[in-house]
C-alpha cells in the first residue's frame, strides 16, 4: 500500500523530506514513526484530531506508531504557535493532564499496538553540561533565529527557556531513533522547523537517514482556525464540551468545508468520502451529518453520537428523535415563582457570557424560548411559558439549553 499517496489523497500531507524516498521507505517496510503531544491542558481539542487521524491511517497501513507524551517539554513551552510565553506548569498538573490525554488518544488509535513514552523519562535525567556538549555544537544560533517562530517572538520577547525547545524536541527524535529505530516524525505544519531539527540531528550524530512529514493547519473557508468556537477551543473532554455541542459544531461547518473535513478527519473509505464530497446544495446536509456522526462516534462513542443526532433532528424539524442529549440543567419551581428572567437563564445556560450580553441578544432578536422569539428583556417568566415541564432556551439559530422544572407541587 502506498501510504504516503493515501495520506496525500486525504489532504494530510503538506511537507515532507523527500517525498519519493519517504514513499519508497513506507512501501518497503513497516516504519516506526512518532507523534508528540505536550500535555499542556486537561483535554485535547479539535486541532489535535488531524494528527491523530494521520497516525491512525499509518497504523492501519501496517506502520508502528510511537506516541510521545511531552511530560518534560510541556514544562518548557513550544513558542512555535504562541505570541507570549506559556504559563509554567507544576509537575503534578502535567502528569494529570498526560493521563487524561492518553485516554482520549486511545479512542482514536489502538494503544495496544502503540509504543507510549514520556520524554520526562530521559529529559528529566539529562545532565545539562552533557546535553550542551553533545547536542549544542550541532545547532547554529544564526539558523535558529532565522526560523519564523523564533524571529516573530524576538519582537515580543523570547525567553532562553523557550529557545531551548527546538533542541529538546530534536533530542527526542534522536532518542526514539536509538531506542526504537524511529525513522519518521509527523506533526502540524507549524512544527516543520522543530521536526527538521531532529532529522538533521540524527543525520549528524548517527549518520542515518530520517524523515519528516507535516499536515496543513486546518481552517474554514472563511480563514478561521478549525475547532475554534465562540466559547474557545472545541475540547474532546465531554465535561468541557458535551457530545451534543460537539456534534452540532461539525454539522454546522460551512458547506464548502464538508468534503475536506470528511477526508481529513474520518476513517471512512476513500470511495465513500468522494461520494459524500460530491453532494451539493441541500444534499450536502447528509454529508455534514455523516461527518458529525463519524467524529462524535470516534471521540465520544456511538451511543452518544446517536443521542446527539436524534436530539439535533428533533430540534431542527427532521424526522424522529428526542431532545435528551441537549445540554440541560434543573430549574427549581421556587425560582420560577420568585420571578426568574430569560436574561438570567441565558447566562446560566452558557448561552451568554454576561447579563449585558444576554440583554443585547434579546434586544437584537436573537433569543428564543420554546421556539418563540423573546422580546421583553425584563419580564419574569410565568407558568404559561413552560411547555411540557421544561424551558428550551435558544441563542441564535444553533445554541440551545434545556431547563427542566423541578420541585413543583
Amino acid at each position: 500500500m502506498d501510504a504516503l499517496a493515501a495520506l496525500s489523497r486525504r489532504g494530510l500531507v503538506r511537507q515532507t523530506t523527500g517525498a519519493a524516498s519517504l514513499a519508497r521507505l513506507l512501501e518497503r517496510e513497516a516504519v516506526t514513526f512518532y507523534l508528540g503531544i505536550d500535555p499542556t491542558g486537561p483535554s485535547l481539542h479539535a486541532g489535535h484530531l488531524v494528527g491523530l487521524l494521520a497516525m491512525a491511517h499509518l497504523q492501519r497501513a501496517g506502520h508502528r506508531p510511537v506516541l510521545l507524551i511531552g511530560g518534560a517539554t510541556a514544562r518548557v513551552g513550544d513558542p512555535s504557535d504562541k505570541d507570549d510565553m506559556r504559563p509554567l506548569l507544576p509537575v503534578e498538573t502535567v502528569a494529570r493532564n498526560a493521563e487524561l490525554m492518553q485516554r482520549q488518544v486511545g479512542r482514536i488509535i489502538d494503544l495496544s499496538r502503540t509504543v507510549v513514552v514520556d520524554n520526562a523519562e530521559w529529559l528529566g535525567e539529562l545532565g545539562y553540561l552533557d546535553f550542551l556538549r553533545e547536542i549544542g555544537p550541532r545547532f547554529s544560533v544564526n539558523r535558529m533565529l532565522g526560523f519564523e517562530a523564533y524571529r516573530r517572538r524576538l519582537e515580543t520577547g523570547l525567553s532562553f527557556l523557550e529557545f531551548n525547545y527546538l533542541l529538546l524536541q530534536a533530542y527526542d527524535f534522536l532518542v526514539l531513533h536509538r531506542r526504537y529505530g524511529c525513522l519518521l516524525q509527523i506533526g502540524g505544519d507549524d512544527q516543520w522547523a522543530n521536526i527538521l531539527a531532529g532529522v538533521d540531528l540524527i543525520r549528524r550524530v548517527e549518520r542515518a537517514e530520517a524523515h519528516a512529514m507535516t499536515w496543513p493547519l486546518v481552517t474554514t473557508t472563511g480563514g478561521r482556525k478549525m475547532g475554534k468556537t465562540a466559547a474557545g477551543a472545541l475540547f474532546l473532554d465531554p465535561q468541557r464540551v458535551d457530545p451534543y455541542r460537539f456534534y452540532q459544531y461539525w454539522i454546522n461547518v460551512p458547506d464548502a468545508d464538508a468534503a475536506t473535513l470528511l477526508a481529513m478527519l474520518t476513517l471512512l473509505p476513500d470511495a465513500e468520502v468522494e461520494d459524500l464530497g460530491r453532494l451539493r446544495e441541500k444534499a450536502v446536509v447528509a454529508a455534514k451529518e455523516r461527518l458529525a456522526m463519524e467524529l462524535t462516534s470516534l471521540v465520544h462513542g456511538a451511543t452518544e453520537a446517536e443521542r446527539a443526532r436524534e436530539t439535533s433532528r428533533a430540534l431542527f424539524g427532521r424526522a424522529g428523535g428526542d431532545r435528551g442529549a441537549m445540554p440541560g440543567s434543573m430549574l427549581q419551581a421556587a425560582e420560577m415563582e420568585s420571578g426568574v428572567t430569560l436574561v438570567e437563564l441565558l447566562v446560566r445556560g452558557g448561552l451568554a457570557s454576561s447579563r449585558s450580553e444576554a440583554r443585547r441578544l434579546i434586544r437584537q432578536g436573537g433569543a428564543y424560548l420554546n421556539g418563540r422569539e423573546w422580546t421583553d428583556v425584563d419580564r419574569p417568566l410565568a407558568a404559561a411559558d413552560v411547555a411540557g415541564g421544561q424551558l428550551i432556551v435558544r441563542a441564535g439559530k444553533k445554541r440551545h439549553h434545556r431547563f427542566v422544572i423541578a420541585g413543583g407541587s
